[in-house]
This record gives C-alpha cells, sequence and structure tokens, in this order.
C-alpha cells in the first residue's frame, strides 16, 4: 500500500482534487464544477454548503483501498467573507474575492474613518478595494445589521474545509494579509483597533503558516469522507499561493501567473513593496512577502464567449483565434467585465471591444479576449517594476496553459520568457505538496523533484513592434471610455433595481 496525501482546491468555478504519492506523482484527480451566484451586478457569492458536499464526493472518489492517505491539504478562492454564528452555522452565503465589487461606498468611508490611503497601506501592504475584507464586514454591518449582530467567526473556503475536518478555527497568515485593514503586516498579527472598529462582535481567528497542521480528521469527518481518522490536516491557503507552491514560484524575483477563471500574479520578495494600486501580503511561508495583483476576469471571458458562441469547443475556438493572428484583426478589447481590480481598482469599469466591422469573426473576438488578458497582465507587471519589483523568472500554472495558445500570447505580448512546468493543475497539487511537507518536513519534500520545468514559452521577437503599438492603444482606451463605463454602470444597477 502507497502512502499519499490528498489535495482538494475550491475555486471559482470549480473544486478541484488529487491524490498525490511522495514522489510528487498525481495518482487521481477529480473535479466538480459549480456555479457562483450574482443576485444582483457587482454581487458575487457563494453558498458554503456547496465547498464541503464536493470535498466530501472529492475524497470519496479518489481514496482507493490500496492508498493509505498520511495528511490532507485544503486549500481556496479568496480572501472571501463567510460569516456564522457562535456554533459556526453560516449566516448568509459567502461574499467572495475583488469580484464582488458591492461595498465601493464602505471603501471610502473606511479610507476616510481610518486615516487615508497612506495610513492603510503604511500597516498593511494594500489600500482598501474591493478585494479587502474589511469594507465588505461594513457592508453587512449597515445592509443586513441582523446578520452582522450574530456574526462570530470569519472563514474562506479553506478554512472552512479545515474547521469541517478538525473541528479547529484557525485562518493562515497570508489570507489574514488579505483581510485589510484587519492584520498588520509588519507585526503579522490582528490589528485590534481596527478590527473592533469594523466588527467589534467578531472572534477572530488564531493564525498558523500554510503548512502548519491545524488538527486531525475528527472521527464524523472521517466517516464522512472516507479519510482515516486522526491524519493531520494543515491550515491551508488562499488558491493563488498555493499555486505559486505548486510550481515552486517561491524564490525572490519569481512571479506566478495564474491562468484561471480571474488571472493572478503573485511576486515573492523579502522585503515589502508597498504601492497603491497593487496588494502587499505575507507570503505562504514565513520570512516571505509578495506583491500580487489580479484581474477581475479571464478566462471567465473566454467562457462567456464560448456560450455565446453555442455548441463549439474550446480546441475549435483556440485554432480559430490561432488563424486570427496577433492583433485580431484590428481589434482592442478591454477585458473589464466585471469591472477591474488591479491595478485600476475600478469596480464600475465595464468591458470593451473597439474596432468591430460586420467581417470580424468569433475566432477574432476570442484572439481579442487571449490579448486583453496579455494587455491585463503587462499592465500589472510593469506597475510592480516601477514600483520596485526586480522580476527575473514568470512561471506559469491553470487551466489556461493547456493548448499553449494564451501562454504564447502573454508572452509576445510582455515580452517575457515563461516556464511552463510538468505538472500545471494548481492549486489542489500545491496543498498536497504543502501537506507532504508538514508529515515529512520542508528538507525533505522538494518541489523542483515533485514538479519539474517542462517547457519554456520564448517572445517572437517579429510580434513586438505590432503588439507594443496595441498595448499603447490598450492603455489609452480605458481613460477614453472612463466617464461612459460609469455612466453605463449606474445605468445597469439602476435596470436592476427597477426591476424589483
Amino acid at each position: 500500500m502507497a502512502n499519499v496525501v490528498l489535495g482538494v482546491d475550491i475555486g471559482t468555478s470549480s473544486s478541484k482534487g488529487v491524490l498525490v504519492d511522495l514522489s510528487g506523482q498525481v495518482l487521481q484527480s477529480e473535479t466538480r464544477e459549480h456555479q457562483v451566484d450574482r443576485p444582483q451586478p457587482g454581487w458575487v457569492e457563494m453558498d458554503a454548503a456547496v465547498w464541503w458536499q464536493e470535498f466530501v464526493a472529492i475524497s470519496r472518489a479518489l481514496i482507493g483501498v490500496d492508498d493509505t492517505v498520511i495528511a490532507v491539504g485544503v486549500s481556496g478562492m479568496g480572501p472571501c467573507v463567510l460569516l456564522t454564528d457562535a456554533t459556526s452555522t453560516p449566516l448568509r452565503p459567502a461574499i467572495l474575492y475583488g469580484v464582488d465589487t458591492r461595498a465601493t461606498r464602505q471603501i471610502a468611508q473606511l479610507t476616510e474613518q481610518l486615516g487615508g490611503d497612506s495610513a492603510i497601506l503604511e500597516r498593511c501592504g494594500s489600500v482598501l478595494s474591493t478585494q479587502a475584507v474589511g469594507p465588505k464586514l461594513a457592508w453587512v454591518a449597515e445592509n443586513e445589521p441582523e446578520i452582522a449582530d450574530a456574526a462570530r467567526r470569519l472563514f474562506m473556503p479553506a478554512s472552512w474545509l479545515a474547521f469541517q475536518l478538525t473541528g479547529q478555527y484557525v485562518l493562515d497568515h497570508h489570507s489574514a494579509s488579505q483581510c485589510t485593514p484587519l492584520y498588520d503586516t509588519i507585526a503579522q498579527q490582528w490589528y485590534r483597533p481596527w478590527a473592533e472598529h469594523i466588527a467589534p462582535q467578531l472572534e477572530l481567528p488564531p493564525l498558523s503558516w500554510p503548512s502548519e497542521p491545524v488538527g486531525t480528521v475528527t472521527a464524523a469527518a472521517a466517516a464522512l469522507t472516507g479519510l482515516p481518522e486522526g491524519i493531520p490536516v494543515i491550515t491551508g491557503t488562499i488558491d493563488a499561493w498555493s499555486e505559486a507552491v505548486s510550481v515552486g514560484a517561491q524564490t525572490p524575483g519569481d512571479l506566478m501567473l495564474m491562468y484561471g477563471t480571474t488571472m493572478f500574479l503573485v511576486h515573492t520578495t523579502v522585503d515589502r513593496i508597498d504601492v497603491p494600486e497593487l496588494w502587499g501580503t505575507v507570503g505562504a511561508y514565513p520570512g516571505t512577502r509578495s506583491l500580487a495583483g489580479g484581474m477581475a476576469t479571464s478566462g471567465a471571458i473566454t467562457a462567456w464567449l464560448k456560450g455565446l458562441f453555442g455548441a463549439v469547443d474550446y480546441p475549435i475556438l483556440l485554432a480559430e483565434a490561432e488563424q486570427s493572428g496577433a492583433g485580431a484583426h484590428g481589434l482592442v478589447m478591454l477585458p473589464y467585465f466585471a469591472g477591474e481590480r488591479t491595478p485600476i481598482a475600478d469596480p464600475e469599469a465595464r468591458g470593451v471591444i473597439a474596432g468591430l466591422t460586420l467581417t470580424h469573426t468569433r475566432g477574432d473576438l476570442y484572439r481579442a479576449a487571449l490579448e486583453a488578458t496579455a494587455m491585463g497582465v503587462r499592465h500589472n507587471i510593469e506597475m510592480m517594476e516601477q514600483a520596485g519589483a526586480t522580476i527575473s523568472r514568470l512561471v506559469a500554472v491553470g487551466g489556461g496553459t493547456q493548448g499553449g495558445l494564451w501562454t504564447q500570447i502573454v508572452s509576445d505580448v510582455t515580452g517575457r520568457r515563461q516556464v511552463v512546468p510538468s505538472q500545471t493543475i494548481g492549486a489542489s497539487f500545491g496543498a498536497a505538496f504543502l501537506a507532504a511537507q508538514s508529515v515529512r518536513g520542508e528538507a525533505a519534500v522538494s518541489i523542483e523533484a515533485w514538479n519539474p520545468p517542462n517547457i519554456t514559452v520564448t517572445p517572437r521577437p517579429e510580434l513586438r513592434e505590432s503588439y507594443d503599438e496595441l498595448y499603447e492603444m490598450y492603455l489609452e482606451l480605458y481613460p477614453a471610455t472612463r466617464t461612459l463605463q460609469h455612466a453605463l454602470a449606474r445605468r445597469q444597477r439602476g435596470l436592476v433595481e427597477s426591476s424589483r
């Protein structure tokens, strides 16, 4: 019988699990697709019961009689706001991370109350934005006071799974550092004055590092999941940081690009780099820090287009997009279909497709969407470097790396090489790796052995001039249309309110 570890990640569009032996070989994988709820424009929620139900289903599907699971790793999208009462019963659906933009007014109010952007940035590493937990807690207090009064605990997907498995209420340091402004990234602990100002009734969880065991599988959890009772469960963390672990992007100078429903960028540093357009956090390991960016959509746009186009498979769309060629026959797209997180931090931004004619095809539109994401990646990278980051290596991970076209376009637009490792399954693999480290020790489990480089994507110099020109148009298009985008966003809200 083989000793194995189980890693499970709760993502925006699916939950994924892997069973991995201690040499890093993925023995089995399992996926459960789901959808988030969008009850109003700008609101993105999910029932936490789905997270646990899918974990149970994945665990039971993966565990075989020939395997001995010795540890469990968890990760999930975030930062999310799942509020429960004192018995850890959810009070409402979880409010998701920066794609949920409901708390814009609370962002402005709290920024003023806490001394402005500079004071918050200095203590927390990030200013308040749609990514921050604090304004969403303030929104609940203002709009759902009965829920705020009853709320006693705060969970995210990874900590919710860990709680269901072990009964322990704990959050990892990295996830806490995205709970702006509740966490002090200098002292690396909760900042009680601001936490009590925003949500005085909450019992903030004890803090641990992602690979540290939070507890062991209880008898009740073992009966549901098929896991052995008493094996350790790690604290876990937010999916993008678990993805960075999964591909070894933890050396200062590394930048991980996560190709998923949204696009995430995590740059590992030793020293703090504070810039209001991006997110400064603590890293997945003690002694590391991160400068991060996140786009509100990426794969979400290609999925939207696929839905509009009807019964057509992704390989066909990718082939048509490749045939379209660089520049998509004169299209420039802004990928702000759900507002935008970094670097413009504008929840009222909206998607724009400029240059359309009657001759454009679905391949052109699909190509424009891939190029729009690449332009957003370049914008974030340039902002990081202007802030003082030294980026020496790009590592790609996630479902969008399959097929090769998307990664090639990103390299062509940015002018940078990307390393694509052998295993790109992502956060669930990273969670499994952290679980293996927790039981075998960091020195005994190496990500270089688990997940060596597979290919290097090299930019094509003959496309650089064309993409530089298109990138300048991309940068000009947002400020040129921002006023109109905001007016349309207000109109969209008004249409929803009038239909109630």
